[in-house]
């Protein structure tokens, strides 16, 4: 298993794996209603975003995308049949590093709003807090290793970004 940045011969298979999981499931249809496509993807991978998968022997099973303009992981998302194996967590990782290393002092990300899907216990698992300021669907923050709520040491903060 290797975790690798994404190039784009790598998107076809994010749209597998996001259509292929059994919570916080969507069609490609349904991702096509938000503005999300094949042609649309790309678009996002600019030098404010970046995409790293976890590659076995050539296959993609997991993704994470992130936004550093909205300091902000957009998915993660891992293969059935390849979860607890640590690739979420080696993902969400890299997304972390890198968000916070590009001077984020707050990132966030948005889930399913059920308590009882996996990824609530696993984002808490890693260190994230639920954003009890956020209306809506289940909203996760995680401030930057050494900073302190409300206060901080330079960077972006994620207060000013919608979804």
């Amino acid at each position: 298993m290797r975790i690798r940045l994404a190039v784009p011969a790598d998107l076809p298979s994010f749209f597998e794996i996001r259509t292929s999981v059994h919570e916080n499931e969507m069609s490609l249809e349904e991702l096509a209603s938000q503005g999300v496509t094949l042609q649309t993807l790309p678009l996002l991978m600019d030098e404010n975003a970046r995409a790293w998968v976890a590659d076995l022997d050539g296959e993609v099973v997991a993704f994470v995308l992130a936004s550093r303009l909205e300091a902000r992981i957009v998915a993660m998302f891992v293969r059935p049949g390849h979860e607890r194996q640590g690739l979420g967590r080696q993902l969400m990782y890299e997304a972390e590093e890198w968000l916070f290393s590009e001077g984020c002092e707050e990132i966030w990300l948005v889930t399913d709003d059920d308590e009882r899907t996996r990824a609530n216990g696993f984002y808490r698992h890693l260190g994230w807090k639920i954003d009890d300021l956020w209306d809506g669907p289940v909203r996760f923050i995680k401030r930057a290793p050494g900073r302190m709520a409300g206060g901080g040491q330079g960077g972006q903060s994620s207060k000013s970004h919608g979804t």
